[in-house]
């Protein structure tokens, strides 16, 4: 399963631990992702999405049905 938020397309960053002695090693930071349940009510039926905490807090803002549309219309879907 890959770390990718279905609506945002965010996914994980490369970068460094650096140590004390600056001693630098290869690390990731993944996006905090949540599967979630959401009601479309048009289609009167469920969707299962993996999607960001930002995400998220959009979808609460606008509703799922509208958070859909401006994805889509950003190009991130």
């Amino acid at each position: 399963m890959s770390r990718v938020c279905d609506l945002t397309g965010k996914k994980a960053m490369s970068g460094f631990n650096v140590s004390h002695s600056n001693v630098k090693t290869k690390r990731k930071f993944y996006p905090n992702l949540q599967l979630q349940k959401f009601y479309i009510p048009d289609e009167d039926r469920w969707i299962t999405l993996k999607v960001s905490t930002s995400a998220i807090k959009t979808i609460n803002k606008v509703g799922i049905t509208e958070a859909i549309n401006r994805f889509v219309k950003k190009g991130f879907l």
